[in-house]
């Protein structure tokens, strides 16, 4: 009798570096070999096409994306409503870019090989609920909030060097006094020192109205938002508007890629590090993570006083799950 050959099937994983206006991808196989090497717009085409190719080689058992919250953020959520599997993958450290050099096909091969090896184990946020709306209005109102400062410091530094007159007018001013007095200012054509001052002013005085209005505004859609979405953690004590809009945004729309209240912790970087060495057994303060959302936790004061790490974690798995 004759023999038949079965061929098995490529078991292909995909890394990609991801830029602006073009990606990298690499292509391995179970063992490690490369496969293929192919670059693709950041179109919705291109994403396709680099679906299609990475399909026509194999199995695609995984994808390992680079700036899945910037660059990569279309191509992840493209590769998971297809529901390929999408891992994380953090660039390489400077040693390993040291040794090897530095490259787009590199880069790639790296997130590929990074999969492999399980370093690459993170599910990136999905960026399609309230939670992606919530990250969005939160950075319109922390540009606006900044913006809103500045433009009353740039006020009181003008008042300190206006000519005398008008100094003496606006300095003893409180901040809803001055913008208000600044708006009503009639600079007049602009032939002295006087004229000029008063114009700047003017305009700053304005620019920090509207700015006043827009960060009310922000302020009541997140309220709105935030309650939505996780009704449970804004009814814990010390958690605000703000605070739970940046606890949300950092797990993201997706909680279920937190596993633990230790992953949660670790993520948030109030999760202890080992740094132990021979007898010394210790542990140091966690300087990673989302610095953000370790700052939230600080100002939300969640957590005991006398094992603040601990209570900070115990908290944060009932953030994670809160959305859920």
């Amino acid at each position: 009798m004759g023999s038949v050959a079965h061929l098995e099937v490529v078991r292909i994983t995909v890394g990609v570096d991801t830029h602006r206006d073009e990606h990298v991808a690499v292509a391995l196989d179970a063992l490690g070999k490369k496969v293929a090497t192919t670059s693709m717009p950041t179109t919705p085409k291109g994403y396709r096409d680099l679906l299609a190719w990475a399909e026509g080689l194999g199995a695609v058992e995984a994808w390992g994306v680079e700036g899945t919250g910037s660059y990569g953020a279309g191509l992840a959520r493209h590769l998971q409503s297809a529901e390929h599997l999408v891992h994380e993958v953090i660039r390489p450290n400077r040693a390993v870019r040291r040794r090897k050099g530095k490259s787009d096909p590199i880069d790639a091969e790296a997130a590929a090989r990074a999969v492999q090896a399980g370093v690459a184990a993170g599910v990136p946020k999905s960026g399609e609920g309230a939670v992606e709306m919530i990250r969005v209005l939160q950075i319109a109102r922390s540009s606006a909030v900044k913006q809103h400062t500045q433009s009353i410091n740039n006020m009181q530094g003008l008042i300190v060097t206006a000519p005398s007159e008008l100094r003496e007018a606006l300095r003893s001013l409180s901040t809803p006094q001055l913008v208000a007095a600044c708006c009503r200012l009639r600079p007049g054509e602009l032939v002295s020192p006087t004229a000029a001052v008063k114009l700047a002013l003017r305009c700053l005085a304005r620019r920090h109205r509207d700015l006043t209005e827009e960060i009310k505004t922000l302020d009541a859609e997140l309220a709105t938002l935030t309650v939505k979405v996780a009704p449970a953690l804004t009814e814990l004590f010390g958690v605000g508007t703000q605070v739970a809009s940046q606890l949300l945004v950092t797990t993201g729309d997706n909680p279920g890629r937190l596993h633990s209240q230790a992953s949660f912790a670790a993520l948030c970087g109030v999760s202890p590090v080992e740094a132990s060495s021979g007898q010394t057994r210790r542990h140091r303060l966690n300087r990673g993570g989302d610095r953000q959302a370790n700052a939230t936790l600080h100002r939300g004061r969640l957590g005991g006083a006398h094992d603040l790490g601990q209570g900070r974690r115990e908290v944060g798995f009932r953030i994670s799950t809160a959305s859920s």
